[in-house]
């Protein structure tokens, strides 16, 4: 089948929230700093970030395609999580969203005809964990790659409370927003 867009993002979630959606598309990841500039707020971060991946694979590869590009971060206060350095630092996150709120900003880039982002912000609470939970869960390797240290659609939606906002967008990929993106380039998804 005919790539509609190029996905910059290796994610195993976003490929599959974008099957579930039926929209085709070319794997080809970016690498690029994700270090937060200094006093960077978190919505300015998730939204340089997405830009930042769609620009350079159009600077590298520029083939003509629509590039979309993501990014999300859990936020705790003005804290920014990305995805853990080791068991340690996912030790040390999931301890901090125990029993409290956070929220996930996950930031959609669309290049094509023009350049459209989007952004979806979601609160999602944690009831309180123990000691043995956290370590647990980090034994089971899911937290490894994900911001926050956790998966809500794997094992770590177990600790999820309440949600308010977009889970696919906490999954990664908010899908209202990409496919308002994806309509705008004239991509239909409901055909």
């Amino acid at each position: 089948m005919t790539a509609q867009i190029i996905l910059a993002s290796a994610s195993p979630r976003r490929m599959e929230l974008l099957d579930q959606i039926k929209v085709t598309y070319r794997v080809n990841p970016v690498d690029i700093d994700e270090t937060p500039l200094p006093k960077e707020a978190p919505l300015a971060y998730v939204q340089r970030m997405a830009a930042e991946k769609s620009a350079a694979y159009i600077a590298q590869f520029g083939d003509g395609l629509p590039v979309l590009a993501a990014d999300t971060a859990v936020v705790l206060g003005d804290l920014i999580m990305g995805k853990p350095k080791d068991h340690n630092d996912a030790f040390a996150m999931l301890s901090q969203l125990s029993g409290k709120m956070h929220k996930v900003y996950s930031a959609v880039s669309l290049r094509g005809r023009e350049h459209g982002q989007a952004v979806s912000i979601t609160e999602v609470t944690f009831r309180a964990l123990t000691e043995q939970e956290i370590v647990a869960y980090l034994q089971s390797g899911e937290p490894a790659d994900k911001a926050g240290s956790y998966a809500i659609q794997g094992l770590g939606g177990v600790f999820v409370a309440s949600i308010n906002g977009s889970f696919s967008g906490v999954v990664g990929l908010p899908l209202f927003e990409t496919a308002e993106l994806l309509s705008r380039q004239g991509i239909g998804i409901v055909k």
